[in-house]
């Protein structure tokens, strides 16, 4: 956690005064138990968030299928939801047609992910309101593929409609959720923690921006500064 122990709304409030396009708020419960408290939670926070938001669910999806539809109707105006898959599309999608965007993750596949887009605008999502998440491995040869997904959906998808739509990455929290990330016991040759974890997050972010990506998710407050350098 770049920003230690700090009470969620001092986050918040720091959160507001970046430079980020979109604010992102990830709701991290273990089980179906506590999603009344974070639906209260999220309704409290919502009325001091004046920037774009995007509300994430836990990234579990048996439990994602039934928090997001509930954190859905605390939303007091359009909300980017994220994320719906294979396995929860069918949930998720029914409470965000016609009232919100929501990204489709699909597991590095041109075609995967132009299916899960597919099935979704059956359920009554608008194409214009789906945003593309092809997933993508923080380093090595899990980054690399990501990334020529990336392209040849930028590329081969000029002209379908299936696969127009925004592209979304998560590379930089892939990137820090790494062994080379997360050890502060590696040789000094690895260069200090602090600086290596800056240095994967804006490698990765700032090449799958080369790549196509339209809203990527940092994490550390001096990536969004380097990625706002990049104009």
């Amino acid at each position: 956690d770049v920003y230690g122990s700090l009470d969620r709304e001092v986050l918040l409030e720091r959160a507001q005064q970046s430079e980020c396009d979109i604010l992102s708020l990830k709701f991290n419960i273990e089980n179906a138990d506590e999603i009344p408290q974070a639906t209260k939670l999220l309704e409290k926070l919502i009325k001091k968030i004046t920037k774009p938001l995007m509300v994430r669910g836990t990234n579990d999806d048996k439990l994602d299928r039934v928090l997001l539809p509930e954190l859905v109707k605390v939303l007091d105006r359009e909300c980017i939801i994220s994320c719906a898959v294979e396995n929860s599309y069918a949930e998720i999608i029914p409470s965000t047609a016609g009232k919100h965007f929501v990204v489709l993750k699909s597991p590095i596949d041109i075609n995967l992910a132009k299916e899960i887009n597919i099935l979704s605008n059956d359920l009554g999502q608008d194409l214009s309101k789906i945003i593309i998440d092809t997933d993508i491995g923080g380093l090595g040869y899990g980054f690399e593929y990501g990334y020529s997904i990336i392209e040849k959906i930028r590329l081969e998808g000029a002209n379908d409609k299936f696969l127009t739509m925004p592209i979304i990455s998560f590379a930089g929290e892939e990137a820090l959720k790494t062994k080379e990330a997360k050890s502060q016991n590696l040789s000094s040759s690895w260069g200090k923690y602090e600086d290596r974890i800056l240095m994967l997050e804006i490698t990765a972010t700032s090449a799958i921006r080369a790549a196509g990506a339209n809203l990527i998710v940092v994490n550390h407050p001096q990536t969004l500064k380097a990625m706002k350098g990049l104009g």
